[in-house]
């Protein structure tokens, strides 16, 4: 398993990302990784320097790959803010990587295994929950500033319910929960938003 003369090492990354998302950090061994990669242990260390560096930069690639489809996806520029987000929502529990639904969310995942022991992976995962809270946040004044919502809508409080929603949800499909339940939270969550606020008479 020498390291092929065709190395490519962002494709090496994608693939150590995978791993890491299905099992997790602690369980997945430099053994594995080389199986994975089809890289000697050595060969590995020269590439990526250690585990922990490896693990760093899945974490890197999955926020920037995942970040770009999510303000995709929560682009509300065209279509009701309440739909934008019950669909965000719905994608969030029912999209499965390479066909293998219940591996939740990355960053979720490693911020419930590593919690605050690891100040490298804590300032990547904090990064990312801030991104989505802000997109929320964007998206809700969105709604309240077209009317959608009502303008007395705190945006700071109801990005904080919906994260933490989301959250809940990502832990909820990882462990296997039905896809009816989980939309039944959703929904209620959108609903928490309060009613359109009524037109012009």
């Amino acid at each position: 398993m020498a390291r092929p003369r065709q190395f490519d090492e962002e494709n090496a990354v994608g693939s150590a990302t995978g791993l890491f998302w299905r099992r997790g950090y602690h369980a997945t061994s430099v053994r594995d990784l080389g199986d994975e990669l089809k890289l000697t242990p050595s060969s590995l260390y020269r590439t990526f320097t250690d585990k922990h560096t490896l693990f760093l930069r899945a974490l890197d690639h999955y926020r920037a790959t995942e970040s770009v489809e999510a303000r995709r996806r929560l682009d509300a520029t065209d279509r009701p803010v309440r739909d934008v987000l019950r669909e965000w929502m719905r994608w969030l529990v029912t999209c499965p990587a390479d066909g293998e639904p219940g591996r939740g969310c990355f960053v979720v995942n490693t911020a419930t295994e590593l919690g605050t022991t690891d100040d490298q992976v804590q300032q990547r995962t904090e990064a990312a929950f801030e991104v989505t809270r802000q997109a929320l946040r964007t998206v809700l004044a969105e709604g309240r500033d077209r009317g959608e919502l009502s303008e007395d809508l705190d945006t700071d409080a109801a990005a904080e319910l919906l994260f933490t929603t989301v959250l809940g949800l990502r832990v909820r499909e990882r462990a296997g929960h039905d896809l009816q339940r989980l939309t039944v939270a959703i929904d209620l969550a959108i609903r928490g938003l309060g009613p359109t606020p009524p037109g012009p008479a």
